[in-house]
């Protein structure tokens, strides 16, 4: 199993979230919002199961852990303060889409150092990051189209944005093939980043909605992470 090719199927989903969003999908978008609870508790589920016992058998992992997750922070508050999942139903800047793109594309490159490093622990791991990746792929398409969108940019432009976005993901799994402090330090790292986006960007997206069917997703997605793991300890290792 090749890294590079779990990341360019994530980077597809960076292209479809985008596609629903240009041709005004109204019913995948419906699906889209699911996705974003449904995302979050897998992603959750994946770093504290699946990321963190595994980096922390480096003595040195908790201060890159710290590090991946503030510099998120970082660059979603510096580079784009106005910057959240979901579509984007008001009017923005001109630049506003930009600075969107340089924010997400920080994650985003670290979404293929996640699934690099965990193919190099082992393909059960890697299989788990790479649909922990997938998972939040089209809200991110989602978002960086409307914001793009809402910026005055057009379809093209749209489409452009998250095709950049599914880039950094594959350039992301290169450099960790190839770069020893990302094979080092790649999992911990992006450890970090994946805990931010699933908590501190992807919960408050549905953390006011109130009612059963985002509850149910939400830990739907911790229940999925857990049965999966199981299976994909059966049959890879």
């Amino acid at each position: 199993m090749t890294p590079l090719l779990f990341a360019l199927l994530a980077a597809a989903g960076n292209l479809a979230g985008a596609i629903a969003v240009v041709r005004h999908q109204r019913r995948e978008m419906r699906v889209i919002e699911r996705f974003i609870a449904f995302g979050a508790g897998f992603m959750v589920s994946t770093v504290v199961l699946g990321m963190l016992p595994e980096a922390f058998t480096r003595p040195d992992a908790a201060y890159y852990v710290l590090a991946g997750y503030l510099a998120v922070h970082l660059a979603q508050h510096v580079l784009a303060p106005h910057f959240h999942f979901g579509e984007e139903t008001h009017r923005l800047s001109a630049g506003a889409g930009l600075s969107a793109l340089a924010g997400l594309s920080l994650h985003t490159f670290f979404d293929g150092v996640a699934i690099a490093s965990g193919f190099l622990v082992s393909g059960r791991l890697g299989m788990l990051l790479f649909l922990a990746v997938f998972l939040h792929k089209l809200p991110e398409g989602v978002t960086i189209a409307s914001v793009t969108l809402a910026g005055g940019g057009g379809r093209r432009r749209a489409l452009a944005a998250a095709t950049g976005l599914g880039l950094a993901t594959v350039l992301g799994v290169f450099l960790t093939e190839i770069a020893r402090p990302l094979v080092d330090h790649g999992l911990a790292l992006s450890a970090g980043v994946t805990l931010y986006v699933a908590a501190s960007d992807l919960v408050p997206e549905f953390q006011a909605k109130r009612g059963w069917p985002v509850a149910l997703a939400f830990f739907g997605g911790a229940t999925a992470f857990l049965v999966t793991s199981v299976l994909l300890g059966r049959w890879i290792s």
